[in-house]
C-alpha cells in the first residue's frame, strides 16, 4: 500500500475538518436533534409537567408487565412491547388475547423513545402517552378489558393500593385513568441514548465514515423530510405521496381522516423489523427501497448508498435502560 507523505496529510487535515463541520451544520439544519446527554436536560423532554418520580415509575413498571390488564389474564403490555428486543413484537400484525389479530392488519410500534413523539397510534389519535395507554387495555382485539374490571383486579391487591398513595398520595383514587397515567410514567423513561446521539453531543469520533457517510446521504436524499426531530419521526405526514405503496391492500387502513400516517422513529430500525404500518416488508433493505420509491420517487437507488444508510441506522441502537422483569404482585 502506497503511504501519504505527512506533509500531504496535514494539508488534507482543513478539508477533513471542513467536511465534519459541514456535515454537523447539515445535520442541524435539517432539524435532527440529540437526545440530552444529561439527566436534567433529558427529563425537561420526557416530562415536562414534573411528573415523574422513582415510586411513579416503578409502580407503572409493574403494571406494565402485569397480565392482570388484560381479559384473560394472558398478555400484558409488555407481550407486544418486547423491552429485551426493540420495543415492539417483531409480528407484521399485532396479535391480542385468544390469538386475536388487529382487523386492520397493524402491527406494534415500539414504545422506545415513545415520550419523544407528536402523536400516539399509526393514526395519530392520542396526544400523549397518559392518553395512549389507555386504548389497547380498551382494545377487544388486544387486551379485552374494561375500565370498571381494571380498576376492580388492581384494587383487589393490595400491594397496588400501598403503592398508589405512596405514588401519588393517600388520597389518591385508582381509577382507570390513573392507572394509564401510572403505566405512561414508566413508558416516559424507556429511552435509548445512541452513538449518534453521543455524534450531536460533541464526540465527533462517534461515528465512523461509513455511518457519516450514511448519514450525509440520509439529508441529501430528503429522508430527513419526515424523520426528523430528536425522535427522527413521530409526526404526521403523507404517505405514498410520489407512488403507490406496494402493499396497500394488505388490511384497510389508510391514515387519519386527512390521509396522514404516524411516520416511524428510526431509532432503533435496525431491530424492529417488520416494516410499514402493516408489517408487509420483512427486510431494512426493501424497505429502504419501497420508501425511496413511494416517497422520492426513486425507483434506483445504488446499493453502496443502501449499505451507507443501514450503517447509520445501526448507529441509532440505543442504550437500553434498565429491562429486569419487577415482580408482580401476588
Amino acid at each position: 500500500m502506497k503511504k501519504v507523505p505527512y506533509l500531504t496529510l496535514l494539508l488534507l487535515m482543513p478539508w477533513i475538518l471542513v467536511a465534519e463541520e459541514n456535515l454537523e451544520q447539515s445535520v442541524k439544519r435539517a432539524g435532527l436533534k440529540p437526545i440530552p446527554s444529561s439527566k436534567k436536560e433529558l427529563y425537561k423532554l420526557i416530562d415536562p409537567k414534573k411528573v415523574l418520580t422513582k415510586d411513579r415509575i416503578a409502580l407503572g413498571k409493574q403494571l406494565f408487565f402485569d397480565t392482570r390488564l388484560s381479559k384473560d389474564q394472558t398478555i400484558s403490555c409488555a407481550s407486544c412491547h418486547d423491552l429485551t428486543q426493540g420495543g415492539a413484537d417483531g409480528l407484521s400484525v399485532a396479535i391480542g388475547i385468544g390469538g386475536a389479530k388487529n382487523p386492520h392488519h397493524l402491527n406494534s410500534p415500539t414504545v422506545y423513545n415513545a415520550s419523544l413523539f407528536e402523536h400516539q397510534f399509526w393514526d395519530g389519535r392520542s396526544p400523549d402517552l397518559e392518553d395512549q395507554a389507555q386504548g389497547p387495555m380498551l382494545a377487544p382485539f388486544e387486551m379485552g378489558m374494561t375500565p370498571e374490571l381494571a380498576v376492580e383486579r388492581i384494587t383487589k391487591v393490595p400491594v397496588y393500593v400501598k403503592a398508589f398513595k405512596k405514588a401519588y398520595g393517600k388520597n389518591v383514587k385508582i381509577t382507570f385513568k390513573q392507572i394509564a397515567i401510572a403505566i405512561a410514567a414508566f413508558e416516559r423513561t424507556l429511552i435509548t441514548p445512541s452513538r449518534f446521539d453521543d455524534f450531536l453531543n460533541g464526540k465527533n469520533n462517534a461515528l465512523n465514515a461509513q455511518e457519516k457517510k450514511g448519514l450525509s446521504i440520509f439529508i441529501d436524499r430528503g429522508c430527513i423530510n419526515c424523520h426528523t426531530g430528536v425522535a427522527i419521526g413521530g409526526s404526521m405526514q403523507p404517505f405514498a405521496i410520489a407512488n403507490e405503496f406496494k402493499f396497500k391492500d394488505v388490511g384497510d387502513f389508510t391514515g387519519d381522516k386527512n390521509g396522514l400516517v404516524k411516520v416511524p422513529s428510526l431509532r432503533n430500525v435496525t431491530l424492529n423489523a417488520p416494516y410499514f404500518h402493516n408489517g408487509t416488508v420483512p427486510k431494512l433493505k426493501d424497505a429502504i427501497k419501497e420508501m425511496s420509491r413511494i416517497q422520492l420517487s426513486v425507483t434506483e437507488i445504488d446499493e453502496d448508498d443502501i449499505n451507507n444508510l443501514i450503517a447509520f441506522f445501526k448507529a441509532l441502537e440505543g442504550r437500553k435502560p434498565d429491562i429486569k422483569q419487577p415482580n408482580i404482585p401476588k
